[in-house]
Parts: C-alpha cells; structure tokens; sequence
C-alpha cells in the first residue's frame, strides 16, 4: 500500500510541510495571479510553479522581497526561479506553524537585504542571495518541433513572448492534422483552453 496521497499535506498552497523534510528546493515561476481566498489580505497573490502542482502563496514579507528584486510587475517573474525552504520558527497570528521561505533568487547578481517588516522589531529584514543559473538544456526549436509534449513542458517555463510562439505552434499543428495522430495524444484540458482562446490569458 503506498501512503503518499494519505500523507499528503491537506492544503491547496505549497506549506511548510512540503519542504520540511526535503530541504531547500528549487521552483521556476510560470504565472502570478490575484488570491482570492479568505486570505487573500495576508497572502495576496498566487504563484504557480513548474515543478510543483500547487501554488505557492508567499507571505507578504516574501512578496516583499520578491518585489524588491524583480520589480512590481508581476509578467516579469514569468520563467525566474526561486529556491524556497521550510522555516518551522514562523508564525501565522500568534501560533507558531512554520512557514515558507527565500533563500535564493535569480536574476540578482549581488546578496540583497529587504525591509520586510514595516514596524520593525526581530526579523524585519530579509536576505536573500543570488542563485546560479539553471544548466542549460538544448535549445527547442519551436517553429519545426512536432513534439506536443515538449511543447508543453517549454510553455510552462517559458517568458509570455515565448508562450506565445508556443501556442502559435499548437495551432499549427491542429490546424495540419483532422484527428490525432497515434503517436500525437489528443490535447488535454490545458491546451484546449488555448485552442478556445487564442492563447489569451
């Protein structure tokens, strides 16, 4: 019997309890969006990751240092990575639950510190240290590539300009073929809504 799903955290967010044990892992951003959950004044955006299935809804001091060194337009992020860790000292209210933290970014050159508590007091300021770019892996040449899967894995990771060549592609490949193929898998949920939209998110 495999208990991975039963041991599974019961949340819809990236928590402590999915970094806990691992240690510090590394995410790539592919979309920022408005939270509109209950707490949404305390965490106020989500962040989707490439490698993991729930969004990771930093705190506000996080966002703050998010800001800090990215700049306040979110589209920007797209494709950036950050390193994230368990801080089991964190507290939410006044219960002392664990939380999420920055430890690496991209697209810093330098350590940055960031004021991340307004008020002061023990931990206002936050530190995060540039992290190493990814290994490069081979180029994908979108414009000939007939690989739908790859496709997919590039859009996730990919800068807005990118996604859209990509979606371009897609459309292409729908257009040139009346039914899949049978080594081409029908699209699934996520490119149909591509399809629908033109790409428009």
């Amino acid at each position: 019997m495999d208990l991975t799903k039963a041991l599974a955290p019961k949340s819809d967010q990236l928590d402590f309890a999915d970094l806990d044990a691992s240690g510090p892992q590394v995410f790539t951003i592919t979309d920022v969006s408005e939270n509109g959950t209950e707490l949404a004044d305390q965490q106020p955006v989500n962040i989707a990751l490439a490698e993991f299935p729930r969004v990771w809804r930093p705190s506000k001091g996080m966002l703050r240092v998010l800001a800090d060194n990215w700049g306040k337009d979110v589209k920007v992020w797209v494709g950036r990575r950050v390193e994230l860790y368990g801080d089991p000292d964190v507290y939410f209210g006044k219960e002392k639950r664990g939380g999420t933290r920055i430890s690496r970014l991209s697209h810093i050159t330098s350590s940055k510190t960031t004021l991340v508590n307004p008020r002061g007091g023990r931990g206002a300021h936050w530190t995060v240290k540039p992290l190493p770019d990814a290994p490069t892996a081979p180029a994908l040449d979108i414009a000939t590539t007939t690989d739908r899967a790859a496709l997919k894995a590039a859009w996730r990771a990919a800068t807005p300009e990118v996604r859209a060549q990509i979606e371009a592609r897609v459309a292409e490949l729908d257009a040139a073929a009346k039914e899949p193929e049978p080594d081409q898998p029908a699209l699934d949920g996520e490119w149909a809504d591509v399809a629908e939209t033109g790409g428009a998110r």
